[in-house]
């Protein structure tokens, strides 16, 4: 089934739905330059690109097929880069966007030659419009949960394509998207294929109105491990030395101070312990530093290059893609966002470096892997708050031939759920070499 022969949901009252959003947009728009400079004041917002915000390229489109790929923030920007490079090897042009400034870094980083990056223009019509006439993309590929109602309407209104790909979808989103069905089904009924990382997520993107799913599976078991410089890991290594060490990465707010508190109490156990603390976003690094110094604590940042001293007792790693570094070098993590209501971050990442995972009780967002490792045999038990946390680390810094063992264990666990890069490309090839919406070869390529 094709974009164009799937019926199209919602009727009347998605009709007025979609029209009450397009009015929201026309009323924000002489007020958005003011909230883009607020924006930008707090590190949100590149101030020398705004105008990509409003849909005016600062690049000239390729000649040949374009794929655009529009990916959020961090984590699904390096999710989807071995797709970009897949296509990139394919000689297929790439933009990808996303909303961060964080993910921008990240795309100048890692971004394969050829591929373009661009901040993704403000859901509104006169700038999305602006922006889909000129990169004019053969096909439209967005990661997760990324759903902005006036790009799917336009992508829609000019027979363009849309692959939701490595689709997931909270019981928290999946709740809310329901109270709002009729109009919900109108948007997801224009999304082409949706490749779902799971049955279960499959299963709602179905529900919603999605007229074709196929579950491939999360890219992100797919992706290579995070990188780390040999010299920036010996460095590390040297300047910790013999000391016990454990990390709290991709904190959220309200974890750092339960870390801290577990950090008191494992002290005493484990007499020179170092806590490193990886913010989930670095920009609350100062402020997590603070919040512990006043507690009486020893704290470096690293962002300003303080040094790691034997007095040390909590580092605060605030810069930007540098876990691959930390998971080589500290030999347990507990993983943010899982003591606090957001469901959890990557355990892939460091399980695939060496390093023994712990986490919270709130792990919706990656359920199906969580629940997978903690069935194994010797699985470090879930924390619930700061005492928990302090006896699981202390177990796995107290007993390295066990660390090992609940390393490689995880590890073996991990190996069946990769695939899914395959399995996107494979589903991916009919929209590449063809017109999805019409079932013909692609026009001849494009030119500028």
């Amino acid at each position: 089934m094709t974009a164009r022969s799937a019926k199209k949901g919602g009727g009347a009252s998605a009709s007025v739905a979609f029209g009450l959003y397009r009015l929201a947009g026309i009323a924000i728009r002489p007020v958005m330059p003011l909230f883009l400079s607020w924006r930008v004041s707090k590190g949100k917002e590149d101030r020398a690109r705004l105008g990509e915000r409003y849909g005016r390229a600062g690049r000239e489109r390729p000649a040949g097929r374009m794929v655009w790929i529009h990916a959020a923030s961090v984590g699904e920007t390096i999710a989807i880069l071995p797709l970009i490079r897949k296509l990139r090897a394919e000689k297929l042009g790439v933009l990808l966007t996303t909303v961060t400034v964080t993910s921008a870094k990240i795309a100048a980083e890692r971004l394969p030659p050829g591929a373009i990056h661009q901040f993704a223009p403000i859901d509104c019509k006169p700038w999305t419009e602006a922006f889909l006439a000129h990169w004019r993309p053969d096909l439209a590929i967005f990661v997760e949960s990324e759903m902005w109602p006036q790009a799917v309407m336009s992508l829609d209104a000019s027979g363009i394509p849309l692959v939701v790909a490595n689709a997931r979808m909270s019981d928290r989103s999946f709740k809310s998207w329901t109270r709002y069905r009729s109009v919900v089904e109108a948007m997801f009924s224009r999304v082409t294929l949706c490749l779902a990382q799971s049955a279960r997520d499959g299963e709602r993107f179905s529900a919603l109105g999605a007229p074709r799913v196929v579950v491939t599976g999360n890219l992100k078991f797919d992706s290579p491990p995070l990188h780390a410089a040999p010299e920036a890991v010996a460095a590390l290594t040297a300047a910790i030395g013999p000391r016990p060490a454990w990390m709290a990465a991709s904190t959220h707010p309200g974890e750092d101070e339960i870390v801290a508190d577990a950090h008191l109490r494992l002290a005493a156990r484990h007499p020179g312990l170092l806590t490193v603390i990886v913010p989930r976003h670095p920009e609350r690094g100062p402020d997590i530093a603070a919040a512990l110094a006043a507690r009486g604590l020893k704290v470096a940042r690293r962002k300003l290059d303080e040094p790691l001293s034997p007095g040390v007792e909590i580092y605060v790693a605030d810069t930007l893609g540098e876990l691959g570094l930390f998971y080589r070098v500290v030999p347990v993590a507990f993983i943010g966002g899982s003591l606090v209501k957001h469901g959890g971050q990557n355990p892939i990442e460091p399980i695939s470096l060496g390093a023994a995972a712990l986490h919270g009780p709130h792990v919706h967002n990656f359920a199906d892997v969580y629940a997978a490792l903690d069935a194994m045999a010797e699985a470090p038990q879930p924390a619930n708050d700061a005492a928990s946390l302090a006896d699981e680390v202390s177990r796995l810094l107290a007993d390295e031939e066990r660390r090992a063992r609940v390393v490689r264990a995880a590890q073996g666990v991990l190996k069946p759920f990769t695939g899914a890069m395959a399995a996107t490309w494979t589903a991916l090839a009919p929209y590449l070499a063809t017109d999805a919406a019409s079932g013909r070869s692609l026009p001849p390529a494009k030119t500028p």
